[in-house]
């Protein structure tokens, strides 16, 4: 007698038993298994009867069954092992990249880049171009092979473009919305654009009586709230250039920093509240030795200690502009060229490459945000971020240069250090802490800084009822991304759908040149050299050596080198594996972990600090590597010394640094030159965690 080839399915899942493929396939689910998740029987038997006519009008396992299912079944109340079990269920048989939300054509049509198409795709793409949603890989082609070109703008009408009006846009909408931390229960705060104005040209104004040369830099090191947006765009619009200094650096960092630019001045802040604690900012800046200071009182009017001679209080600062209050600020014209911001990022010989921005950079993150977010006029945008990492000015001009408002919470999202997308997913589905919101408002999640946890971000999409997660990567000598995702195109848990519009990817062989661009493989990752707002120059190390020196040539120019290791799939998506050199992902070089870390204990000869990214995916773990001077007299109790390790890095580095594992080594791993391979001692750790896992 023959057996339907169904059941037959559902015994040979059972018995494979093994990761997600212990889920059955979607027709072989019984309303036992339902209510096994804690259903109670007869929603359970509901449910069953609602999949079992999606799976009749769809089949099992189609992109188009997960549509319907997310769309029509699931909701946020319904237990996450349900979601989980409709959708691995769905694509038990489907192969790698299955799509976690598909664009709706007539939504997709209504999109700032659908209605680009739509009014000029074929004057564009001419007899290729189909629709938005067919056509938008052939678009970023095109994006490629036409970049814009004649740009001509300064960097005050950069500033004043932030601040302006136009048919669309009135002096009462809605500039910027905050909460501070512990006033959860009172009703938002919010700033008009008539409001940042006037804000902004105060704060211009004032800085104008300080008598620094134009062009001079002038340093931000504060939480990322309603003042420092003003402050940033006051210090633009009157000709000076910001230097973005990140809130939780020690003062030896924030003395780097502002020795690398050459700061004249800093705005700071006294004290910054993380719940219950109270952590000093002023006094770093003080022991970093810094140029005058304005400094805001944190809460009220009084200062935690007292203030240097050379020094200013906030109040004072903007009463020496009390007659320009209202004034309209003239902005200040400067070229093209002009530097508007100075960001740090990692750098593998342990001083922080200082990376210009000039009036361009902007716009790329401008753009980024319009074609890929989707961000547009009555939208809020909230990105947990600071000023001293790339995303914070990001924030800034993807919102206001799009016409969305700026969202800002003054204390940090569940009390997490360095939030991103994923860690603060992660804590906010262990505390069920979004139970009594509704998200159905948000239309979509954009998530960057770390490797993605696919099951999170399938938890996070279900809260709002699957709106997507964009999916952004690229780096701060770029001011956007390279790669990311399209509410034009299927997005795929913790997968990259296209490259950034005007970005060209090429992913190196092991012979080091280019491998097919629309074929699958894995290696380092290269970009094609031309790239809207990308970095030109560097303030303390040559711009060509770091990206250019030693890479292939491709079409006769040479191309440009980033550092991630990168896969294209089957499918045509891009997953992300982590660095190729030796820089942290944490912000900081491996090197300024290991400086520290081999002055802690006496009995440590050398140590290497290597990032190792779980699993399961989710944010790199910092392992450190260590080589004693006795391997005869080995350490018997590591956890003191990951408390030493820890101590030391928080005091020195940066508070928020924790160390995952220490591993004790015979030696390193060295090169013929004697340079540390720390990408070998990753990929040993990595696969160490993968067969503890396994």
């Amino acid at each position: 007698m023959s057996r339907d080839p169904r059941l037959q399915n559902c015994n040979i899942v059972e018995l494979l038993g093994m990761g997600s493929e212990n889920y059955k396939s979607l027709d072989c689910i019984t309303t036992a298994d339902i209510a096994a998740l804690g259903i109670p029987y007869e929603n359970a038997d509901e449910l069953r009867r609602q999949l079992a006519g999606i799976i009749q009008s769809c089949g099992a396992g189609t992109p188009q069954t997960w549509h319907n299912i997310a769309k029509h079944l699931l909701t946020p109340e319904l237990p996450f092992s349900f979601h989980q079990m409709m959708y691995y269920g769905c694509y038990k048989y489907y192969g790698p990249d299955p799509p976690a939300w598909s664009p709706d054509p007539d939504d997709a049509n209504l999109t700032n880049v659908g209605k680009l198409l739509e009014n000029h795709g074929k004057e564009f793409l001419g007899s290729k171009y189909v629709d938005p949603i067919t056509s938008f890989l052939d678009f970023q082609e095109f994006s490629v092979t036409n970049p814009e070109v004649g740009i001509n703008c300064s960097s005050s009408w950069l500033a004043n473009n932030c601040l302006s009006l136009n048919s669309e846009r009135t002096l009462e909408d809605i500039a910027v919305i905050w909460r501070d931390e512990g006033d959860d229960e009172l009703p938002l705060n919010k700033m008009t654009l008539n409001e940042l104005r006037k804000s902004v040209w105060l704060v211009a104004h004032a800085i104008e009586t300080l008598k620094l040369e134009k062009g001079s830099a002038i340093a931000i090191d504060m939480p990322m709230d309603v003042n420092s947006v003003v402050i940033y765009l006051a210090i633009v619009l009157a000709g000076y250039v910001v230097v973005s200094i990140a809130d939780s650096f020690a003062p030896d960092e924030i003395s780097a920093r502002l020795k690398i630019s050459n700061a004249k001045a800093i705005f700071t802040q006294d004290l910054i509240i993380r719940g219950d604690r109270k952590l000093p900012l002023y006094s770093r800046v003080v022991d970093a030795q810094s140029p005058m200071a304005i400094v805001i009182p944190t809460r009220g009017s009084s200062f935690s200690r007292m203030l240097r001679d050379i020094d200013i209080s906030w109040q004072n600062f903007l009463e020496r502009a009390y007659i320009s209050k209202e004034v309209e600020f003239v902005a200040v014209e400067q070229t093209t060229e002009a530097f508007t911001n100075i960001l740090f990022s990692s750098g593998t010989t342990g001083e922080p490459k200082a990376i210009p921005w000039n009036v361009a950079t902007p716009f790329k993150a401008a753009a980024d945000a319009w074609c890929h977010m989707d961000i547009r006029k009555g939208d809020i945008v909230g990105w947990p971020t600071n000023l001293g990492w790339m995303m914070g000015p990001w924030l800034v001009y993807a919102s206001l240069l799009n016409g969305a408002s700026i969202a800002l919470y003054t204390g940090s999202p569940l009390v997490l250090a360095l939030p991103s997308l994923c860690s603060i997913v992660r804590a906010w589905k262990s505390a069920n802490a979004t139970a009594t919101y509704d998200w159905s408002a948000i239309r979509c999640f954009a998530s960057t800084g770390e490797a993605s946890n696919a099951d999170e971000y399938l938890w996070l999409m279900g809260r709002a009822r699957y709106k997507p997660v964009i999916e952004y990567c690229g780096g701060t000598e770029i001011g956007g991304g390279f790669v990311t995702g399209s509410l034009l195109q299927h997005q795929s848990l913790a997968a990259f759908s296209t490259p950034a519009m005007g970005c060209s990817l090429f992913i190196l062989g092991a012979d080091g040149f280019p491998i097919p661009q629309k074929g699958p493989g894995i290696g380092e990752l290269a970009l094609g050299p031309l790239m809207f707002g990308a970095s030109s120059t560097l303030l303390n190390a040559d711009h060509y050596d770091i990206y250019f020196k030693g890479m292939p040539v491709w079409n006769g120019k040479v191309l440009r080198r980033h550092g991630d290791v990168f896969e294209r799939t089957s499918r045509g998506y891009y997953r992300a594996h982590g660095r190729a050199d030796d820089t942290m992902n944490l912000g900081v070089s491996s090197v300024e972990i290991e400086r520290i870390c081999n002055s802690v204990d006496a009995s440590v000869l050398e140590t290497a600090a290597v990032g190792v990214p779980p699993a399961g995916g989710g944010p790199e773990r910092l392992v450190i590597a260590i080589v004693l001077k006795n391997p005869d007299k080995p350490i018997t109790d590591l956890s003191n010394l990951s408390a030493s390790f820890n101590s030391a890095l928080q005091k020195k580095l940066n508070p928020l640094f924790k160390v995952s594992e220490i591993v004790p080594l015979p030696s390193l791993p060295r090169t013929a030159t004697n340079k540390v391979m720390r990408r070998v001692l990753r990929q040993q750790f990595s696969q160490g965690d993968q067969n503890s896992k396994l």
